[in-house]
């Protein structure tokens, strides 16, 4: 979605053109749902001087009682005005980042921390992080009370189309809303699960391309509802079949400069890609707890449903968790492939970008790249390919995020300490519940 370069006085001026009613002043807490406070148009000045406040004592994650005054400051180029909420007037939005009654950036927004990372990056000569994402869903019914039930609305299968795909309709909807509100929709199609979807926008910067995933997941719920279905970006909703990831594909440019393309260099990659790649494998398990946030997140990553479970990487084999797409030039790039749709996409992009980041001025270099199927492999021969696997619960993950200085380093430790203190106790609230299965297992056995 192309930034525009708003000023105070073309807000001003389209709000009065388009007789918006209300704002929505954005942004994203630790957990990666989206909060807003609604104004009346009548506080735009005031939301444009940066003098808006808000309690942050009220938002998991950010600050204590005693402490709570926060202000909104909102990113002009965010300026967007919803289409289908105009009963009352239309709506528009902006996204904000959250600073300090003092004026300095408050330690625990996930968005502002994000660009905390970009000014190392910049500080080592590159000019731009891009990332473009590939996140899917899934769609359910509702029933006749608006309820979400457990019913997919197709049986379809990968590619399907109508009448096998039966949310046609509404992914089309969905991607005709997207390009009305400016993205650029590259590709939209059934995934491999019934019921499963995925639509992939151009890439852009980071921060940009964050903001596209979070208002990317308002539109689709939104359109969703529309057409009697619910949409859900939980990773692993249903046994049996495959669940929904969100691959993140990262280049770094220097100007107008793909930093990962060398035509001379092996694969015709550069060093600077191979340094980077290099921090990718070796923080790996300890980036998993954010890019993967839940409990539910590792039932998708087991073997057997396309979803990576290892620390490897290859040039075409899938299997790994670490993908070089063929296509080079300024569209050389690294695919992870283990990022679920779940994930806070701003903290999830710090933590990727540093542990590249600590590739390039370590000078990492990756294991050797694995072009064999490695579900196939036996544990002997994953152990010679320097193969590890990836943490299999969520305890496993937090547990590995502890002890990684350069990750903790990379959320900051407001945000590390919330967001790990908020893992513990989903964990321990999972570990003390009595699941179905286990009554099936033992209850009459035992």
């Amino acid at each position: 979605m192309p930034k525009s370069n708003y000023t105070t006085d073309d807000i001003t001026r389209i709000a009065q053109e388009e007789n918006v009613r209300f704002l929505r002043l954005m942004f994203t807490d630790i957990m990666g749902t989206i909060k807003n406070v609604e104004v009346p148009v009548s506080q735009l000045a005031k939301v444009l001087d940066n003098k808006m406040m808000f309690d942050g004592s009220s938002i998991e994650g950010f600050v204590r009682i005693e402490e709570s005054d926060m202000y909104l400051y909102p990113d002009l180029s965010t300026w967007m005005i919803f289409p289908w909420e105009s009963d009352h007037g239309k709506v528009a939005r902006l996204i904000c980042d959250i600073y300090n009654p003092d004026g300095t950036p408050f330690a625990g927004d996930p968005r502002g921390n994000l660009k905390r990372q970009l000014h190392k990056m910049e500080a080592l000569g590159f000019t731009s992080f891009n990332l473009g994402p590939e996140p899917e869903f899934f769609l359910f019914k509702l029933d006749e009370d608006g309820n979400i039930t457990t019913d997919l609305n197709d049986a379809g299968g990968y590619f399907d189309f109508a009448p096998t795909d039966l949310g046609e309709n509404c992914r089309r909807d969905i991607v005709l809303e997207l390009e009305s509100l400016g993205f650029e929709v590259e590709a939209s199609h059934h995934e491999v699960a019934p019921g499963q979807h995925e639509i992939d926008f151009k890439y852009a910067n980071v921060v940009e391309a964050c903001d596209n995933i979070q208002t990317f997941k308002l539109v689709v719920k939104t359109i969703a509802r529309k057409h009697g279905l619910h949409a859900t970006f939980m990773p692993k909703p249903l046994f049996g079949i495959n669940g929904s990831g969100m691959h993140c594909n990262m280049s770094m440019f220097k100007g107008s400069e793909n930093a990962f393309y060398d035509p001379k260099g092996e694969m015709q990659l550069s060093e600077t890609a191979y340094h980077f790649l290099g921090g990718l494998m070796k923080h790996a398990r300890a980036y998993t707890a954010v890019c993967n946030p839940l409990v539910n997140s590792y039932k998708r990553l087991v073997p057997g449903y396309e979803a990576p479970v290892y620390v490897a990487w290859s040039g075409r084999n899938r299997s790994p968790l670490i993908r070089v797409p063929e296509s080079r030039g300024l569209s050389t790039r690294l695919e992870l492939r283990s990022v679920d749709p779940s994930a806070n996409p701003y903290m999830a992009m710090a933590v990727l970008l540093a542990a590249g980041l600590d590739g390039i001025n370590n000078k990492l270099t990756p294991p050797p790249a694995v072009d064999r199927n490695i579900y196939i492999m036996n544990e002997e021969e994953r152990k010679e390919a320097q193969i590890q696997d990836l943490p299999s619960t969520l305890h496993n993950a937090i547990k590995e995020l502890r002890t990684d200085v350069v990750m903790k380093e990379a959320l900051g430790d407001h945000i590390f300490s919330n967001f790990q203190e908020a893992k513990r106790l989903e964990w321990a609230s999972f570990r003390q519940t009595v699941s179905e299965w286990e009554r099936e297992q033992y209850l009459e056995l035992y």
